[in-house]
């Protein structure tokens, strides 16, 4: 497509003189630019899809991705209906849960918690959970007064294995002197951690009975936690079951629950690529006027190339390489710092935290205790081919300009 002469002159005019410095230092700062804006696009779209996908992971891992609730309250005769909904395709656990907000204290500390209890079994194949244990042994979580809770409230309380923590439920006893708060005493038998702040520090786990014997409910449960193949079937199982639920139960499932908390990390990522993409604009702006500059500077080694019988597509192809070389070393050069960022933006983290000693990622706002990166294969190739295509783009004007120009005006002004 193009000559080893054309070749040879737009690099040549890559190599600027020094007269021709500030033309060079132009093109620099576009290449620069361009590096720049492919990298930085790069790594925040992987960060913003390592967000959502580890947060997803986290919340649905924890959540289940339906919860079946009754519309009278309390779930009676859970077990016959979990069974019934268990033989639904696409459904893999169905998991009985009493749940119930609580005053968690111990050592003269008191923090919110939400407790939620399970059966034994049931939180052996949650896999997020059982896992992620910390410290202790889930063989004991099992009886009357075990619990097991985040590793990160575990800290705030200053407990131990084998600590007792008090729980008050918000639902006292009635009695004679008015109603009374309701409040008990566990053992701490294990503390997880998921890596969620906020599951970390306020998720509390006790033995199903035990759970019922508290927030009194016996033989009843909050509701039916149902786990999927894959989140995406919410929908299509939904139709499935809801024959078998009758009119005495509603449905709410992941999307619903979290809808805000998805939408707006959709609409930040959005937001995020579009002012991202502002940088690898300017720098395409940098290479016209830099090629813009380069062409009135070459005005005379153009009519001495159209003289010696150079044609208009030979001069355009010219400064179209000149111009093309710039923006491909810029992506391929931003290309290899994203990428590199990316797989290493952990180990980077810690490195900057230990030089600059500040906290440059708090898991009590980002949720998150490491900062997630996932990058996509098509996200990536689309970064690359815009910085290319707006890269591309931006020479060709100055190229046309190059073209047209006059020899005999441009020798006779030189």
């Amino acid at each position: 497509m193009f000559s080893a002469f054309e070749r040879m002159v737009s690099m040549r005019y890559l190599r600027a003189r020094r007269q021709e410095g500030f033309i060079s230092v132009i093109a620099g700062f576009s290449l620069l630019g361009i590096a720049l804006g492919v990298a930085t696009l790069i790594i925040v779209m992987a960060v913003m899809n390592g967000f959502r996908q580890e947060l997803m992971g986290r919340i649905l891992g924890l959540n289940g991705h339906m919860g079946v609730y009754s519309t009278a309250g309390a779930m009676i005769e859970f077990d016959p209906l979990a069974e019934r909904l268990r033989q639904v395709p696409d459904v893999v656990t169905v998991t009985p849960t009493v749940e119930g907000q609580v005053m968690a204290t111990a050592n003269d500390v008191a923090f919110g918690a939400l407790v939620r209890g399970v059966r034994p079994a049931d939180f052996a194949r949650r896999d997020i959970l059982y896992s992620n244990i910390k410290r202790g042994d889930i063989a004991q979580f099992r009886g009357k007064s075990a619990v097991v809770l985040g590793n990160r409230l575990a800290q705030r309380l200053r407990l131990a294995i084998g600590d007792k923590i008090t729980l008050i439920s918000p639902k006292g006893n009635v009695t004679a002197f008015g109603t009374v708060p309701r409040l008990r005493s566990f053992t701490v038998v294990a503390t997880f951690e998921i890596g969620m702040y906020e599951y970390d520090n306020s998720f509390i786990y006790m033995p199903l009975e035990a759970a019922q014997r508290f927030f009194q409910l016996p033989g009843a449960v909050s509701m039916l936690e149902m786990v999927l193949q894959r989140p995406e079937l919410v929908t299509q199982v939904r139709e499935e079951i809801a024959p078998l639920l009758g009119g005495g139960a509603r449905i709410i499932d992941w999307r619903q629950s979290n809808a805000s908390f998805f939408n707006a990390l959709q609409v930040e990522r959005n937001v995020m690529f579009l002012i991202l993409t502002l940088i690898i604009l300017v720098a395409a702006f940098n290479i016209i006027s830099s090629l813009i500059m380069l062409v009135k500077d070459k005005g005379r080694d153009i009519a001495i190339l159209r003289t010696m019988g150079a044609t208009r597509g030979m001069i355009t192809r010219i400064f179209f390489l000149s111009g093309a070389s710039v923006g491909a070393i810029g992506t391929i050069l931003g290309f290899i710092i994203g990428v590199t960022f990316c797989l290493n933006i952990e180990a980077i983290r810690q490195w900057l935290e230990g030089l600059t000693g500040f906290e440059l990622w708090s898991a009590e706002i980002r949720f998150l205790s490491q900062i997630p990166a996932e990058m996509d294969p098509v996200e990536v190739a689309a970064v690359v081919l815009m910085g290319l295509g707006l890269s591309f783009a931006a020479t060709i004007y100055p190229s046309w300009r190059a073209a047209r120009l006059d020899p005999v005006e441009a020798i006779r002004y030189e």
